[in-house]
């Protein structure tokens, strides 16, 4: 995986001051957001969430996810086998817990989203889980019983 995706999200990036993101968001979300924390398993608002829609980024607004693309993995974190399109999210790699890893962040304003996980075996068209923190993300339901857009 390389360090940013292959194409860039059509939203114009969003660059704000750290004073300017901690006047936005919350104590919680700002630790995760911008600080790359983890809620704890099975806390989270979304975790456990069916409800079809899109999954938007907390700090921004820039559409990542969508409910389609979301399964059951049992982890505690919301979990995704894809984001909506290339470009929307970006790699990093992290080296932070004494293991290889690689970071999810949003492709428009670099917030922290979560880490992206291969191989694990989940029947999943593409057998990765982005296991991303519930504060990460704002969903946004489908309206009139519609499927989630593309």
């Amino acid at each position: 995986m390389s360090e940013n995706s292959a194409s860039e999200a059509q939203q114009p990036k969003v660059t704000k001051s750290d004073d300017e993101w901690k006047r936005e968001l919350s104590p919680a979300e700002y630790q995760v957001l911008r600080q790359a924390g983890t809620e704890r398993p099975y806390t989270g608002e979304y975790w456990d969430t069916h409800t079809e829609g899109v999954y938007a980024c907390r700090a921004c607004g820039a559409e990542l996810f969508t409910s389609r693309e979301k399964f059951d993995s049992h982890c505690g974190w919301p979990s995704f086998f894809a984001p909506l399109a290339e470009g929307r999210v970006r790699y990093l790699r992290d080296e932070s817990m004494g293991m290889v890893r690689v970071e999810v962040r949003c492709g428009t304003c670099d917030s922290h989203l979560g880490h992206l996980f291969e191989g694990e075996g989940y029947a999943t068209p593409t057998d990765q889980r982005f296991c991303i923190n519930s504060v990460s993300l704002s969903l946004r339901p489908a309206d009139d019983g519609e499927t989630s857009p593309q």
